[in-house]
């Protein structure tokens, strides 16, 4: 099913002549330095195709002849390679090995040997001082510290030379003859007899993998076979179907695009069967907006519960199919993390629903919605997204996507943070607050509101603004303190009240009587309201209720924060 979405997801970009996708036995790939040489075979200049694109330099793209996989063997590209390869010049590696690599590069040109662009090539290539010439040039130097990717131009065209006319037309000949000079197997992808794709093309842009990248599918050891078939013959894939769904997923998963994004250690994908206005926001609903746009993650959730409450969708939204694909690496392969696809009003409803159970208040400078990374971020030790829980990330994202409860993971690890960190800076609490709530309204059937409930009695959400309460006066009575009550006595009021908050009520007496009149007695009225729905401070709080404790510290907090901004507009 997976491979048979992407292979479809390339054919819809392949009908699109805009789209940049490359057809079968190319691939899109930067090219850092480029020969120029005459018809004759001498050489003219060095190009360098780089931009500067904000503080790095970023090469041109080109489409050039699909890569060929090596590991530890020599193995070379066509018309294209890194300098090794194309020149012999020793970069990295053993002289004799580079030796070979050169020699692999030039017994590949003879594929193309009637090319007279590819006889000026081998005529530059068989000039003994070659290497001489090129490292007079300044750019050359740059190319052999990098041991960067080199091709060939000829001197007044516009392309290089695997992108010229004849050149392209012999090697898609030549790939064409190859299909059809055997009936093949039938691909399990396609249904159609094919050549099976031994080793399938690599899969690049995966977080945590190399730059050679990996595989979803491949066989290198005996346990993994069976019949005495080898490699790509255990999962017969034709080779057409394997580069069709391999250069969509890399497509998907290129530097610059915008549909993918990173789920704690996975990289997760999307896409829709044709083109769909969530297919262009859904990076905007859920990854971390960019610096030049940061309002636009806001405005998409607003727009995505605006067409839920209205119903605003179309007949084809209630048929067209998107799939989300979350990828990790797995040794030297490539995981599937999770995998879900439903209908885009599906989906739709479906995010709302999360985006509408996170809403709470909060102050001035926080957004209105966060990402689920800075979301699972703040339940990291340090704030470091290597150190959110294993699997969590994944967890939580398959229940969005399939309406299921939000794993119990997700409630225990916000309020260990809460607890482990009680003074974290407001962003932070606002994040792990949004969590909390979205969890008890969604899993344990909570009425939790965006702001604070008066009319709330629930003994967590009561004794959560008692705490408040109580903080607030403290910090009243004693002006610029460094510690309160939050610091010492947060984890064992929220956990257990009997033990805390006797003497908590007791101290706080102290502290009204530093206070105006008029102060004492508009606390002494807020703490009578707070406490009229509480009958006897428990002996412990359960999980769930440790989260209602929290909740309502928080709205409390909040509450206290909009009063004092009201009264400083004049209102009161």
């Amino acid at each position: 099913m997976i491979l048979q979405a992407l292979k479809e997801y390339y054919d819809r970009k392949a009908a699109d002549p805009d789209s940049g996708i490359a057809p079968l036995g190319w691939e899109q790939k930067e090219i850092p330095f480029l020969i120029v040489l005459r018809e004759d075979g001498s050489l003219v200049r060095v190009e360098d195709t780089r931009e500067n694109v904000g503080k790095k330099k970023r090469a041109k793209v080109f489409l050039v002849p699909q890569a060929v996989k090596r590991t530890v063997g020599v193995s070379a590209n066509l018309l294209w390679d890194n300098v090794e390869y194309v020149t012999g010049v020793v970069c990295k590696s053993r002289p004799e090995r580079v030796a070979a690599q050169h020699q692999a590069f030039v017994d590949r040109l003879t594929e193309l040997v009637k090319c007279p662009e590819v006889k000026t090539i081998c005529a530059f290539l068989a000039t003994p001082d070659y290497r001489d010439k090129l490292a007079t040039f300044p750019e050359w130097k740059e190319a052999v510290d990098e041991c960067a990717f080199v091709s060939f131009k000829l001197v007044g065209e516009t392309c290089p030379v695997f992108n010229m006319r004849d050149i392209v037309e012999q090697i898609d000949s030549g790939k064409s003859s190859r299909a059809e000079a055997s009936d093949g197997e039938i691909c399990l992808v396609t249904g159609r007899r094919d050549v099976v794709a031994k080793l399938h093309p690599a899969i690049k842009g995966v977080q945590g993998t190399n730059t050679t990248g990996g595989n979803i599918i491949s066989f290198n050891f005996p346990a993994a076979c069976s019949f005495g078939k080898m490699q790509g013959e255990n999962a017969p894939i034709g080779e057409r179907a394997a580069f069709e769904y391999t250069t969509a997923l890399n497509m998907l998963l290129g530097k610059d695009s915008r549909q993918k994004m990173s789920v704690g250690d996975a990289t997760a994908v999307f896409w829709s069967e044709k083109k769909t206005s969530l297919e262009d926001e859904f990076f905007d609903l859920f990854g971390e907006s960019e610096k030049d746009n940061p309002d636009e993650g806001v405005a998409a959730v607003e727009r995505l519960l605006a067409s839920v409450r209205t119903g605003a969708f179309s007949h084809e939204d209630n048929t067209t199919r998107f799939y989300v694909l979350g990828l990790a690496p797995n040794s030297a392969r490539i995981s599937v993390r999770f995998w879900h696809y439903g209908t885009v009003a599906e989906m739709e409803r479906r995010f709302a629903d999360w985006f509408e159970n996170l809403r709470i208040a909060h102050g001035p400078k926080d957004k209105d919605h966060l990402s689920l990374w800075r979301l699972l971020v703040s339940m990291a030790p340090l704030g470091k997204s290597e150190n959110i829980q294993p699997n969590l990330a994944g967890a939580v994202m398959r229940s969005i996507l399939e309406g299921t409860p939000y794993p119990a993971t997700l409630l225990a690890s916000a309020i260990q943070r809460v607890k482990a960190e009680p003074h974290a800076r407001p962003d932070v609490a606002y994040a792990r607050a949004k969590l909390i709530k979205a969890f008890l309204n969604h899993n344990k059937e909570r009425k939790l509101t965006v702001s604070l409930d008066k009319e709330n009695t629930d003994i967590g959400y009561r004794l959560g603004r008692l705490f408040a309460v109580l903080e607030k006066i403290q910090e009243e009575a004693n002006p610029g303190i460094n510690a309160t009550i939050r610091d010492k006595f947060y984890a064992s009021a929220s956990s257990t009240p009997n033990a805390v908050f006797g003497n908590l009520m007791r101290l706080k007496n102290h502290h009204l009587g530093k206070l105006s009149q008029g102060r004492s007695i508009y606390f002494e009225r807020l703490l009578g309201e707070v406490i009229s729905e509480i009958p006897s401070f428990p002996a412990h709080l359960s999980l769930d209720e440790q989260g209602d404790f929290a909740i309502g510290y928080y709205h409390q907090r909040q509450d206290f924060f909009t009063k004092k901004e009201v009264a400083n507009n004049g209102s009161i």
